[in-house]
């Protein structure tokens, strides 16, 4: 159901990608879900094509200078992952859960960061108890991973829907994005 009163949305936004700068409209990513499973992550493509052609995996900064002016926008408002509820209709994703990380990163979190592969033990979310805290974005990963380990920890769906309030209310618009 979301999926589909987000359609027009989301058509809107496919089209302004397409008009405003060279390039696909849609971007997809490997990243790593429940129990390590890697799947295909669609958002719409907020950055100059080939962005990461020179420097490889790496996370946005602030005034990034391979983000369209259109990207800026996307991302500042989290509009930019509404095509990931296609990714949760295809049972890859939830709406609520730690954030999906992309491979080649996690390979160096999980040497350095002690816990960090229990975040996995639940579905990958558009949303989570990180990012509504303002855990999102280029912030510390320790205190991302405390936050999703808290999630995993006292799971329920009182908690999902506090989540998803709390986002609604304020998890679209963050100076993190």
């Amino acid at each position: 159901p979301a999926l589909l009163l987000a359609l027009p949305v989301l058509a809107l936004l496919a089209c302004l990608v397409k008009l405003t700068s060279r390039g696909p409209m849609f971007y997809v990513q490997e990243r790593m879900g429940f129990d390590g499973t890697v799947f295909r992550m669609v958002k719409f493509r907020t950055m100059h094509d080939d962005a990461e052609r020179e420097t490889g995996a790496v996370w946005a900064q602030d005034n990034d200078p391979r983000r369209t002016s259109l990207g800026t926008f996307l991302r500042s408002t989290s509009l930019d992952e509404l095509p990931q509820l296609w990714n949760v209709c295809k049972g890859e994703m939830s709406l609520v859960g730690p954030r999906p990380e992309r491979p080649v990163l996690i390979e160096g979190f999980r040497q350095s960061i002690p816990r960090y592969m229990l975040r996995h033990r639940v579905k990958a979310g558009m949303t989570g108890w990180a990012q509504v805290h303002g855990w999102r974005g280029n912030t510390s990963l320790e205190q991302r991973l405390e936050h999703d380990l808290y999630y995993v920890q006292h799971w329920s769906l009182l908690l999902d829907l506090k989540i998803l309030w709390m986002t609604l209310c304020s998890g679209f618009v963050h100076r993190n994005a």
